[in-house]
């Protein structure tokens, strides 16, 4: 199993289309922010998370970039991905965000670029994902992708630039399963992402998740994160709590069944809980 290069915890990695290699389970700071932000992706960070996932539109780049430089980690451990926001749409506008980006977290390369909503309306995601390409060309960012994509946003990247995101990010948990994208995504070799992996707390009172997390000795947290690696889902779980951050990353001692595997799958109820990527315009929330 590849694992990414890490001292202080053991995280299986995925291997990206590129051939590039990133943690499958990492940290989301969305909604992170003020004075707790720093602290909190420090503590991620001392706890072994290696992989964090912030974005333009978050507001915390900065204190992203002065934790990972505080914690006194080689930059090659820890794998940072940002998003460029809606309002950077188009070659030149995507160029100077990235810019930006990189100069809110100090870094000079990024591991991974996404763009963060296709917003249709504005017919200008393909030539940002060209920009993208630009930047992955110039050695500026190592791997490429998108995020809130559906299939038929993505087959018009595909056939319009020839290549294929590396990573697809989209709201994915067991009421919101997305098993037809997924299909998709690995059809093409693109890896899904989950944001929102934990849905937002209605799966922890679902009977099934409950049942099993009684029967394994484990949190509902604990069994849907489970569920997401073994699907091969990469994960972003968020939490303000040193204990369930800690919790969230002891996953990868258990294993579910097929038949629990299967009963997980038995809840999905089709429910998005944020916003649907074709009717996302420039300033609504992400």
């Amino acid at each position: 199993m590849v694992s990414y290069r890490c001292e202080t915890s053991e995280i299986p990695a995925i291997v990206l289309n590129d051939g590039h290699v990133m943690p499958k389970l990492g940290f989301g700071v969305y909604k992170v922010d003020g004075d707790e932000a720093a602290a909190t992706i420090t503590t991620a960070l001392e706890l072994g998370y290696r992989s964090l996932d912030t974005a333009a539109f978050y507001g915390n780049e900065e204190a992203v970039g002065r934790a990972i430089r505080e914690s006194g980690l080689p930059r090659d451990e820890v794998f940072v991905t940002t998003k460029l926001w809606n309002s950077d749409h188009g070659y030149d506008a995507a160029m100077r965000a990235f810019d930006a980006s990189c100069a809110r977290l100090g870094l000079e390369t990024l591991d991974l670029f996404l763009i963060h909503w296709p917003l249709p309306s504005a017919d200008l995601y393909v030539d940002t994902f060209r920009a993208l390409q630009a930047l992955e060309a110039q050695g500026r960012v190592v791997s490429i992708g998108v995020s809130n994509f559906t299939r038929a946003h993505l087959e018009r990247v595909i056939g319009e630039t020839g290549e294929v995101p590396a990573v697809n990010q989209v709201e994915l948990h067991p009421y919101f399963a997305q098993s037809e994208l997924r299909t998709f995504h690995a059809a093409h070799g693109i890896v899904t992402e989950a944001w929102s992996p934990l849905g937002r707390g209605a799966e922890f009172n679902d009977s099934v998740i409950i049942a099993l997390a009684d029967k394994l000795g484990r949190t509902p947290a604990q069994i849907v994160l489970r569920w997401h690696m073994q699907l091969g889902n990469v994960a972003i779980p968020k939490s303000r709590t040193p204990a369930r951050m800690a919790e969230n990353l002891a996953v990868f001692d258990f294993e579910l069944t097929g038949r629990e595997m299967t009963q997980i799958a038995g809840i999905d109820k089709d429910a998005r809980q944020g916003a649907d990527p074709d009717e996302m315009d420039q300033d609504a929330p992400a």
